[in-house]
């Protein structure tokens, strides 16, 4: 069995094919998807706002500075105000904010300083978050001058703070969640989504075993079935293990994933490995030939990809469609991955979806134990 395994390691990692679908491919899909969505090494979501200061005095500056605090300001000159407005109605900018002339007299004489956001009314997703920050801001002025005022009146600063504070609190509290960011779907479900292509090397091999006569040799052997189902079986399962390492490892150095605890994602990584040779036995068993063997795979792979939440989280695809796609490897794969690398995860919360997986790979394995001996008659005849 020592002797299959090591040839079978060789010619594996001489396939130049295998390589190109077990590696090549997800890396270049992580990539693209990666590019189309905007993903880099150092994403992080902003917000943006064009801003026109015509004030330019220490109060508006002030007044910048503190909406700098909360999202990016690009300041503009003042004369270009009606170019602003122009690329608003070309549907290039959602929002301008202009401070006019006037703003700093205004606020020392206790007045009222009026601040313009011109705005684009179809573009009202981007603008709520500008319009609450600009609100907030708003509030802590309007609070400051009420502070002013009473202290101005004879109370104390703790007086005057206790006064302005709200009679409610909201107290935030962390709750798991299904949604993760983009990377966190990305390079989960594309290593998973790759993993499945390993049946088309493993079917491709027994079926090149059996037209060159080695099966056939095999049998007059002393090498019992079982032992050399397992020596065929092991060299795969440890390609797949290193398939997900070098793809978690390009995710999380190119893109900064979070792989959270590594040995719940060790035991996922060896329970999906399981899972997928262990249904590309069953199947290298059950078809009829190569070709065969390619449409079966490529209709699990992609099928599983689709219904299993691997191209978009399983909680934005309609409800049959979710239910449908527990009966898949590929969900429980997803779902246990980002469960670790998007919510702290450990081994114990994983070990249900991992039982999953091994019940899938064991039942290709079974299948494939059932089928072994009349397949390997066929190759003598």
């Amino acid at each position: 069995m020592k002797a299959i395994i090591v040839k079978e390691l060789k010619l594996i990692r001489k396939d130049k094919r295998s390589f190109f679908f077990l590696l090549l491919m997800p890396i270049l899909f992580i990539v693209m998807f990666g590019t189309v969505f905007g993903v880099g090494s150092n994403d992080s979501f902003s917000i943006e706002i064009q801003a026109v200061d015509q004030d330019g005095t220490e109060a508006s500056r002030a007044f910048l500075g503190q909406v700098g605090q909360a999202m990016t300001v690009s300041l503009e000159e003042a004369a270009s105000l009606n170019d602003q407005i122009d690329r608003i109605k070309q549907g290039q900018f959602s929002a301008v904010l202009v401070i006019p002339s006037g703003f700093e007299t205004a606020m020392k004489k206790g007045e009222v300083a009026g601040i313009q956001l011109y705005e684009d009314p179809a573009a009202q997703s981007s603008l709520a978050p500008i319009q609450a920050i600009l609100n907030g801001i708003s509030n802590e002025y309007r609070e400051q001058k009420l502070s002013h005022a009473l202290i101005a009146k004879g109370e104390t600063k703790a007086q005057a703070e206790q006064t302005l504070a709200s009679p409610i609190r909201i107290d935030h509290v962390p709750t798991s969640s299904e949604r993760v960011d983009v990377i966190a779907q990305l390079v989960p479900g594309m290593t998973v989504m790759f993993v499945f292509f390993i049946m088309i090397t493993m079917s491709r091999r027994f079926f090149e075993e059996k037209k060159n006569g080695l099966l056939a040799r095999v049998r007059s052997t002393a090498v019992k079935p079982l032992q050399y189902l397992i020596g065929m079986w092991v060299p795969f399962v440890l390609t797949v293990i290193a398939q997900c390492v070098v793809l978690f490892a390009f995710g999380h150095f190119v893109y900064h994933l979070n792989l959270g605890d590594v040995a719940a994602l060790a035991i996922i990584v060896a329970a999906l490995s399981i899972a997928g040779t262990g249904i590309g036995l069953g199947l290298s068993f059950i078809v009829p030939g190569e070709g065969a063997a390619m449409v079966t795979t490529q209709l699990i792979a992609t099928g599983g990809a689709m219904i299993g939440g691997l191209w978009m989280p399983s909680y934005l695809m309609p409800p049959f469609v979710q239910t449908i796609g527990h009966f898949t490897p590929q969900y429980w794969a997803q779902h246990s991955l980002q469960n670790v690398m998007a919510h702290g995860a450990h081994i114990g919360d994983v070990m249900g979806p991992v039982l999953v997986l091994l019940t899938f790979g064991l039942a290709g394995l079974a299948v494939a134990v059932v089928r072994l001996p009349g397949y390997m008659r066929s190759a003598s005849n």
